[in-house]
């Protein structure tokens, strides 16, 4: 039987998991919810895709709209097996009684706080510590970028100790109301940022300082690192370790790929869905190696990188699949990651 999967928010991330979801085997797509009735209900509808309100108060501002809605989200929550709570930053948290009051796993992404679910994923990193958890947070972007990387470096190496600097686009492509315009913005002037704290709350041993800007860029995130590992590393045993994970990808300026928007046209080239870019990206030219200190730079996609974490926390948090490597596996062959 396949798990019956809801979303709750279908914006940004909610409308690339949702695609994913379609496309997996062993999961079905009960319905998404809205809080309005907008271009992206009628393109969901068009796609076959169930649409419910955010709330039963709201039902009747869809009907206006000439959009038909099956219920409100406790009308979809009755239906399915896991929620996946992609509604806005911070707005998250305040759903959890509704889905503990229905008794249904849910999983949250990088928005919320850790503690609202307790435990903070990353596939690469703690698959198995996630089965069969109650709540599940995907963590951010970013984060999960950090993660994979330093996952795959700590494995190989060791890692003691990680400095990061965040050049974080300023605002979502269609986020026209938002993003710092001709300046460049501490985000925030305290060190460390966010980040370092969140990656801990996934790779709890890993020693890192990061700061972060924000610049007015929609399209990628970018990353420079600085590692001082336990062991020498050469740049092609580094490249070698990166290469055997599909959600890592190294590129070549080489190539004509020295930007984030040169990264965004060959993923256009390439068809890929609203160019989406589920795999990290690493520039070949940045990794620099000087014995057990290492240096390198990486972009991450922040619209498409956490899609395919939020379906393995589907089959980790209802133990569908116990192994990371076949979850992933499975996961990436069904949306074409690793393909370049």
């Amino acid at each position: 039987m396949k798990l019956r999967i809801g979303i709750n928010g279908y914006g940004t991330i909610g409308k690339r998991v949702a695609d994913a979801v379609l496309k997996q085997k062993d999961m079905e797509l009960i319905g998404v919810t809205k809080t309005k009735p907008n271009f992206e209900c009628r393109i969901a509808m068009e796609n076959g895709i169930d649409i419910y309100a955010s709330s039963s108060d709201r039902i009747k501002l869809f009907e206006e709209a000439g959009i038909k809605v099956k219920g409100s989200l406790e009308d979809l929550l009755k239906q399915v097996d896991v929620i996946i709570d992609c509604t806005p930053g911070g707005v998250g948290a305040s759903y959890k009684p509704i889905y503990e009051k229905y008794g249904i796993k849910a999983i949250f992404q990088g928005g919320e706080k850790h503690d609202v679910a307790g435990f903070s994923f990353n596939s690469y990193s703690n698959y198995r510590e996630a089965l069969g958890r109650n709540f599940i947070r995907v963590v951010s972007c970013n984060t999960t970028g950090l993660c994979r990387l330093l996952y795959v470096m700590d494995n190989a190496f060791g890692i003691k100790k990680a400095r990061v600097v965040l050049i974080r686009r300023g605002a979502d492509p269609h986020e026209d109301s938002k993003g710092p315009i001709n300046s460049i913005v501490t985000d925030p002037v305290t060190i460390p940022s966010h980040h370092g704290p969140d990656v801990n709350k996934v790779l709890k041993h890993i020693n890192i300082t990061t700061i972060a800007f924000a610049v007015p860029e929609t399209l990628m995130h970018v990353h420079v690192l600085n590692l001082e590992l336990n062991n020498t590393a050469s740049e092609s045993e580094i490249i070698k370790a990166l290469s055997n994970y599909s959600r890592i990808k190294i590129l070549s300026a080489k190539d004509g790929i020295a930007s984030t928007s040169a990264i965004i046209e060959y993923a256009r080239d390439l068809g890929r869905k609203r160019y989406d870019i589920h795999e990290l990206i690493v520039w070949k030219e940045s990794i620099k190696s000087f014995g057990n200190e290492v240096y390198l730079s990486q972009a991450v996609h922040q619209e498409a990188i956490v899609v395919p974490e939020n379906i393995d926390a589907i089959r980790a948090i209802t133990k569908t699949i116990e192994d990371p490597e076949i979850s992933i596996k499975t996961t990436d062959e069904s949306l074409g990651i690793g393909r370049w």
